[in-house]
C-alpha cells in the first residue's frame, strides 16, 4: 500500500508494481474540479486507487484496515506527519506485525534537518556529490534529480523494503525502512569517496579521471552541433580513438600525463569539429573505442539497439523505459493503464468487508471520492 505522493514514494511503488506487486495507492480526497487533478499517469501505472480523507477518523480506520491485510506500507511525509495522522509505525504494527514500513524522506528521520524542507540538489549537495558533478573553473552542474530522488531514494528505498520482505519471509517480525536520499546519494558515491581519501580524486572539479577532468573521458561537439560521448578509459580502448581520430601514439603525449590533459583535449575537441556526428559515428563504428552519440529523450528510443532490445513502451500516452532489470523465467510485464485518483474505490472498500450501504455512506459523507 502506498500513500500518494509525489516524486520518489511513488516511483518505488510504481517500480515495485512493474516487478509485480499489487499496489494500492491512497490518495487524499479532494474538491478540486480541475480535470487535470484526476488524470494519472506513468507513476502510477498498474496501482489500484482509493480516496481517502485522513482527516477523519474513518479515513484513519480504512488505511489501518488496509495495513493489516498489506506486506508493504509505504510513505512519503515528513518525520511525524504520519505520526501525527495516526497512520505511523506504532499505529500499525498492532494491527500487522509482519507488516514492512517504509519510509521516504529527504534527510531522514532525525537529526537537525530531518524536519526541513528540501529537494535533490539540496540532499546530493550536502551528501558531496555535488560538490564533484561540473567542469573546471565552472559553478557546480546540476544532474537533473536522478542522484537523489531516484537513485539515492526510490532504489535505495526498494532494496531496502525487499531485504525486509525476506526477513519475514524467514520468520522475522517486520520493522522500518528508514530510506532518506542524502544517505542514498553519499552511498552512491562510496568508490569516490575512497578514491578522494587515497589522493586520487581531488576536489578541483573538471580535473579528475570521470569528471571532464580527462581528454578521454568528456563529450565533444560535432560540426552539425550534435555531441558524441567517448569513455575510452582503458590504454587498447584509447588507441582505438587515436586510431579513429587520424592520430599516433607517437605524436601524442602520454594518456595518463595529466600535466597535458588540457592539451590533449583541445586538440581532440578541434579535430571532432571536422566531420558531423553521422560521419564520426561511420568512423568508429564496430571498434572499441567507446565513441557513441548523446542522444535526447526523444532520440533514444528510436536508436536501433533500444529497438532491438524492446527497450521503449507506451503507457498513459507516454513513451516509457522498460523496467530493469530483466528476469530469465518470470519476465516483468508493466501495465499500460493507470487508474485516476479514486476509480477503485468502491471495490477496496468491498474487498476489506464494507457493506453497500456503509461504502455508499462513506461517499455521501466525503471519507472517500
Amino acid at each position: 500500500m502506498e500513500i500518494s505522493g509525489i516524486g520518489p514514494a511513488p516511483f518505488a511503488g510504481m517500480y515495485l508494481s512493474d516487478m509485480g506487486a499489487e499496489v494500492i495507492r491512497v490518495g487524499r480526497v479532494t474538491k478540486n474540479s480541475n480535470p487535470l487533478a484526476s488524470q494519472s499517469g506513468p507513476l502510477e501505472r498498474g496501482k489500484r486507487s482509493i480516496s481517502v480523507d485522513l482527516k477523519t477518523g474513518e479515513g484513519i480506520e480504512i488505511v489501518l484496515d488496509l495495513a493489516e491485510r498489506s506486506d508493504v506500507f509505504l510513505e512519503g511525509f515528513r518525520p511525524g506527519v504520519a505520526e501525527k495522522l495516526g497512520l505511523g509505525p506504532e499505529d500499525c504494527f498492532p494491527r500487522n506485525a509482519k507488516l514492512v514500513y517504509g519510509r521516504m524522506t529527504g534527510w531522514g528521520q532525525e537529526g537537525p534537518l530531518s524536519k526541513a524542507a528540501g529537494h535533490d540538489i539540496n540532499y546530493i549537495g550536502l551528501a558531496g556529490p555535488l560538490a564533484h558533478i561540473g567542469r573546471n573553473s565552472q559553478p557546480p552542474s546540476v544532474p537533473l534529480n536522478l542522484l537523489g530522488d531516484f537513485g539515492g531514494g526510490s532504489l535505495f528505498l526498494v532494496s531496502g523494503i525487499l531485504s525486509a520482505l525476506f526477513a519475514v519471509s524467514n520468520g522475522k517480525e517486520g520493522q522500518v525502512v528508514d530510506a532518506a536520499m542524502i544517505d542514498g546519494a553519499a552511498y552512491l558515491a562510496s568508490p569516490l569517496f575512497s578514491a578522494h581519501q587515497s589522493g586520487f580524486w581531488g576536489n578541483e572539479r573538471g580535473t579528475n579521471l570521470l569528471d571532464s577532468g580527462a581528454p578521454f573521458y568528456d563529450v565533444y561537439e560535432c560540426k552539425c552541433g550534435n555531441y558524441l560521448a567517448v569513455g575510452a578509459i582503458e590504454p587498447q580502448f584509447y588507441q582505438e580513438l587515436l586510431d579513429g581520430l587520424g592520430f599516433t601514439s607517437e605524436e601524442m603525449p602520454a594518456q595518463n600525463d595529466r600535466e597535458y590533459w588540457k592539451e590533449t583535449k583541445l586538440t581532440f575537441a578541434t579535430r571532432f569539429l571536422s566531420y558531423e556526428r553521422a560521419k564520426w559515428l561511420e568512423i568508429f563504428a564496430g571498434t572499441d573505442a567507446c565513441v557513441t552519440p548523446v542522444l535526447n529523450m526523444a532520440e533514444s528510443q528510436l536508436h536501433e539497439h533500444a529497438i532491438a532490445r524492446e527497450a521503449f513502451f507506451e503507457t498513459c500516452d507516454v513513451m516509457q523505459p522498460r523496467p530493469a532489470p530483466r528476469f530469465s523465467l518470470t519476465p516483468t510485464t508493466p501495465s499500460f493503464t493507470s487508474e485516476s485518483p479514486g476509480e477503485s474505490s468502491t471495490k477496496i472498500l468491498q474487498s476489506i468487508g464494507f457493506r453497500d450501504d456503509q461504502v455508499q455512506d462513506y461517499f455521501e459523507r466525503g471519507i472517500v471520492s
